[in-house]
């Protein structure tokens, strides 16, 4: 046994010492997230999108408290769009049973107060898919007179305003531009985004792949971080609830651009544009309202706070996300009135996603 010690002894001071263990790989640095800016509802009202009729602050707020209170008197979002005014009507200042002066007769001075006197920015959104041919007539008519009287909305309400054109086919971006001067004219462009009648965004496809010549002309030119003319793009939802898979896809296409179209979609900084989500769709309600921990919201807020620019930008991480639609976006389907409201979706959402109220500065680049 002595003698197979002393061999072992020999062969091991042949071999040199034993190295020493190697030292754990340092754990992977993880990408800081960058916090959401928007978080955000457009608004139907309880008539499919309309807002036809006048409506008490009582009554309205009995069928929408969860946007004001998520259940700890804090608002679930810090964004409401009110949608949609016609823009042939608006043109035109025409005065109806639904309308007054070129405005919905519903989106009064009294139901913006409920929402902006608790932190929550209000915009009017012109337009919707149902108003596209009534946008290509306004627009051939008179763009520059449209954003004129855009304008003056938004100083007699104190709000922002929002461009939904959903021509897909030859939109007319001559006289789109007419418009965007003619409001900037009015209210400039503003960084600091104190002033709420300066705020004027426009809707973009959920992807690439439709408005493309919208897109092209948005990205090109009313999105720059360099230049910027219009505040930022909401990619709107889908046909339909996206996976967390395709809704990324889409997004990330504005990230990308599309470099293979002739003439080309550029790149969109992700800090110039929110992502679109259903929070009610045909018969269901959806965890989006009802349900955080299985929302998309959840699911995706990793991506959208960090996906980094290529191309465009500097930052990383989308604005944050709109939600389609508050109270009642169809005659037919579920909406967000009782009982099927959000505060344990949305609400929830902005408590773990720690949204900021009011709205603050938002990133430039």
């Amino acid at each position: 046994m002595r003698r197979l010690a002393l061999l072992i002894a020999v062969l091991i001071g042949l071999a040199g010492p034993m190295p020493a263990a190697a030292a754990p790989a340092p754990a992977p640095l993880a990408v800081a997230a960058t916090p959401i800016q928007i978080y955000g509802a457009w608004h139907c009202s309880n008539d499919a999108c309309t807002w036809g009729t006048v409506r008490s602050v009582a009554e309205f707020d009995s069928q929408n408290h969860w946007l004001v209170d998520r259940g700890d008197g804090r608002p679930s979002v810090n964004l409401v769009v009110l949608s949609f005014v016609n823009p042939l009507k608006l043109l035109n200042q025409t005065t109806d049973a639904a309308t007054l002066n070129g405005v919905p007769r519903g989106m009064t001075q009294e139901i913006v107060n409920h929402f902006t006197s608790r932190g929550i920015r209000v915009m009017f959104s012109i337009g919707g898919i149902t108003y596209t041919d009534d946008w290509d007539a306004a627009l051939t008519a008179n763009g520059t007179l449209l954003g004129q009287r855009a304008a003056a909305v938004a100083t007699q309400f104190g709000v922002g305003i929002e461009i939904d054109y959903e021509q897909n086919t030859n939109p007319n971006t001559a006289a789109l531009q007419n418009f965007i001067t003619a409001y900037r004219a009015v209210h400039p462009y503003d960084a600091s985004g104190a002033n709420p009648r300066a705020r004027l965004t426009i809707d973009i496809a959920a992807g690439d792949r439709w408005l493309i010549e919208l897109n092209r002309k948005a990205t090109a030119d009313w999105l720059r971080t360099d230049n910027p003319v219009l505040d930022w793009a909401n990619a709107m939802v889908p046909a339909r609830q996206p996976s967390v898979s395709s809704a990324q896809a889409n997004w990330q296409e504005h990230v990308d651009g599309k470099l293979q179209y002739s003439p080309p979609v550029p790149p969109l900084a992700p800090a110039k544009f929110t992502g679109g989500l259903y929070v009610a769709e045909g018969a269901k309600v959806r965890p989006e309202c009802n349900n955080y921990a299985n929302s998309l919201q959840k699911a995706t807020a990793p991506y959208v706070q960090s996906v980094a620019p290529n191309g465009a930008g500097t930052t990383a991480g989308m604005l944050g996300f709109m939600f389609w639609a508050a109270e009642k976006p169809s005659t037919r389907g579920i909406g967000t009135a009782p009982p099927n409201t959000c505060e344990n979706g949305m609400g929830a959402g902005a408590t773990a996603l720690s949204i900021p109220i009011p709205m603050p500065s938002l990133r430039q680049s």
